[in-house]
């Protein structure tokens, strides 16, 4: 049988025809932008979740939508590598030239951006933002002025704008970036010039935690969405309409596997389900497609999410036993030691205090008093489906 190509997309952002579920997320977003576009003021959200919980596919999700119902001007800026204010403030002009190249305000913000504007790549197709250094570190502090005089330019075109600043690792411990943020809100909020604008910043919790550890005002600036993994019935969903706009079903059994082992977990929902599409062959997931495709799915997870450094350290026969006893559900992220003894092997049963001090050393578990003695908690959801998916049985060589 012929296959069409996979359905899912791992380790990038969801195209938009692939996007489902979350629409309670992005109805809460998308009234965001509806409430500044009509007051004509500053929202701000900060979106949130795990690694791999698809924060940037629903941001991508959400300014799509924002862009057709509000008329809005949408920027995904991805930050990742920037450690400087001026850096970020080029990105996000780039991204203007970008957006708006087939679009029809192009030539009132290219006339906006002046000389900064270069024609580059194979036969000039793409334009970047060049600006000098001294002008860069001016428009940071101007960037709010300068959004506003943007928007009257192409305010026949547009209603107002949605930014979403995306992947914050470099910046997020900046004292300088948080204080700069403070300010920027503080000055769009006192301004007697309106400016319909919704900033979206998304990270890791610990990211959030960062800015507000170097500018304490921030926590209560912005509105917090926390994404969580889909449910029973989202992940069903998800794998049944995924499958099948490439003409494929699923078997009952090969669903409950899919379930059972993703957690609703989207960067797993999109390791597994492309590596189970592969293993088909007849357009119909079977129980022994599922097995096959989830085993797969396990290496692959394993050298892409988890430090090589994890997976050296637990690499002796007896540890990799008492892994695979660890996590009894695939959203469990609390375990005490003594369950753990209760599952593996006496011979197992004698290193799992120096297993557990190794993983906790590393960084997988965390342990405090306030969880009680004996009581651990994996440091990322990730780990702990990681580990879950290592029961499941290898299929016999053939």
């Amino acid at each position: 049988m012929a296959k069409e190509y996979s359905p899912f997309t791992p380790g990038v952002p969801v195209p938009i025809e692939f996007f489902v579920g979350r629409e309670r997320e992005i109805t809460e977003i998308v009234d965001h932008v509806a409430r500044s576009a009509s007051r004509k003021s500053l929202e701000r959200i900060f979106i949130t979740g795990d690694r791999g919980i698809g924060k940037s596919s629903l941001c991508r999700m959400a300014l799509r939508i924002a862009e057709e119902k509000n008329e809005v001007l949408g920027l995904h800026v991805f930050l990742g590598g920037v450690t400087s204010l001026e850096e970020m403030v080029r990105r996000i002009f780039e991204r203007l030239l970008q957006v708006s190249q087939d679009r029809s305000w192009f030539e009132s913000v290219r006339k906006f951006l002046g000389n900064n504007v270069r024609e580059v790549g194979l036969f000039g197709v793409s334009l970047a933002f060049e600006a000098s250094q001294r002008d860069l570190s001016q428009a940071v502090g101007a960037l709010g002025p300068t959004l506003h005089r943007l928007l009257k330019q192409i305010g026949q075109h547009r209603k107002g704008m949605m930014i979403v600043l995306d992947d914050l690792n470099g910046l997020a411990a900046d004292k300088a970036f948080a204080n700069w943020l403070k300010s920027f809100v503080d000055e769009l909020a006192t301004s007697r010039e309106e400016l319909p604008l919704t900033m979206v910043l998304a990270g890791m919790p610990e990211r959030r935690t960062q800015l507000v550890q170097q500018q304490p005002s921030l926590d209560r600036v912005f509105d917090i969405i926390n994404i969580i993994a889909f449910n029973e019935v989202e992940t069903r969903q998800f794998y049944r309409q995924s499958l099948a706009k490439v003409n494929v079903r699923v078997s009952p059994a090969a669903m409950d596997l899919l379930w059972r082992f993703s957690g609703g977990y989207p960067v797993f929902l999109h390791e597994i389900g492309d590596a189970v599409f592969k293993s088909d062959t007849d357009g119909v997931i079977d129980e022994n497609d599922a097995l096959s495709g989830i085993v797969r799915a396990a290496e692959i997870i394993g050298i892409k999410y988890i430090e090589p450094r994890v997976l050296d350290a637990i690499w002796s026969k007896r540890y990799r036993q008492i892994l695979k006893r660890m996590v009894s559900t695939p959203l469990q992220l609390d375990f005490s030691k003594a369950e753990l003894v209760a599952r593996v092997s006496t011979d197992e049963a004698r290193v799992v205090d120096n297993f557990l001090r190794k993983i906790k050393q590393l960084g997988v578990v965390q342990q405090s008093s306030e969880m009680g003695r004996g009581k651990y908690r994996f440091a990322s959801q990730i780990y702990a489906l990681y580990f879950y998916l290592q029961s499941v049985p290898r299929p016999a060589a053939s």
